[in-house]
């Protein structure tokens, strides 16, 4: 029996081990060919988006995971280039303040709806979660109106604003929160706790790895949004670096490939800080 569950185990290990191949593989593939030289790349990928003549003979892209000359060419052009760098600092405009708005909006409003009882509570979450599961083509239109009424067209703040209030931050917090005993709670009230009191000293502690998990997922949502810069901001010098580099491959193959591991190193650094948060959950064990 515990033969057949080993031999079950490596089958897994192996199918997951294939799968987990083929997905790393273009990332794989982006990364050797950032160190690539731009007529290297221009070599490899020659043939990419054209018609195959059967007369050329080899008409497939050359993929190779070793390049035969490492160069740091691709990501000085992308430094130096002063669109890929406004663009930068306009995704970290618009994504900071939301991430950061939405971690105070969220824990705040998950606190009065995990640990306040009031009358139609529950009936006001509810509605409330209907603009999380409205895409964002049914809101868009209201969303412009407001927005035009409002002055708020052509800038960051039509970006902004709206990802404060998302109900994402608080479903995910708020789930997290009902886990945490009430006891903690009435054991600060018979000290003389008011709510803010219990919320900043024992309620935002134990949400910890709730805020890790709100982080990495705001973050990578709106560091790679693409519907609501195309029509809010008309101005291009305006719109974030995800909208931008799509343009890397019609003007500069060869640095696309260097623009697109700077742009995901911001999303691997998010990930990495907030994972040590991640495993904390033993605060909720017990009462001390």
């Amino acid at each position: 029996m515990n033969k057949l569950k080993k031999v079950k185990k490596l089958v897994l290990t192996l199918i997951l081990g294939i799968v987990a191949t083929f997905m790393l593989f273009p990332i794989l593939i982006t990364i050797t060919d950032s160190f690539m030289t731009e007529k290297k790349v221009a070599e490899n990928y020659q043939v990419m988006g054209t018609m195959p003549n059967k007369n050329e003979g080899n008409t497939f892209a050359n993929l190779s995971l070793i390049p035969e000359k490492v160069s740091i060419d691709q990501y000085t052009s992308v430094i130096k280039n002063d669109t890929f760098k406004s663009m930068f600092k306009n995704s970290i405009i618009m994504v900071i303040p939301i991430v950061l708005g939405q971690l105070v909006v969220a824990s705040l409003a998950a606190y009065v709806f995990a640990k306040i009882n009031f009358p139609g509570r529950d009936i006001l979450f509810m509605i409330y979660l209907l603009t999380m599961i409205m895409p964002f083509q049914v809101t868009v239109v209201p969303s412009y109106i407001i927005a035009n009424h409002l002055g708020l067209l052509n800038t960051a703040s039509s970006i902004i604003f709206p990802g404060i209030f998302e109900a994402l931050g608080v479903f995910v917090i708020r789930q997290f929160m009902i886990n945490i005993p009430n006891s903690y709670i009435e054991a600060a009230k018979i000290d003389g706790a008011g709510h803010f009191t219990i919320f900043f000293k024992v309620i935002l502690p134990l949400i910890r790895p709730a805020i890790g998990v709100l982080v990495v997922l705001l973050f990578a949502d709106y560091w790679n949004m693409i519907e609501q810069p195309l029509i809010f901001l008309e101005d291009k010098i305006k719109q974030p670096l995800s909208l931008y580099l799509s343009q890397f491959n019609k003007e500069m193959l060869g640095s696309s490939f260097a623009a697109s591991i700077l742009y995901t190193v911001p999303l691997v650094g998010i990930f990495l800080y907030a994972k040590s948060y991640l495993v904390r959950s033993e605060h909720l064990s017990g009462i001390k």
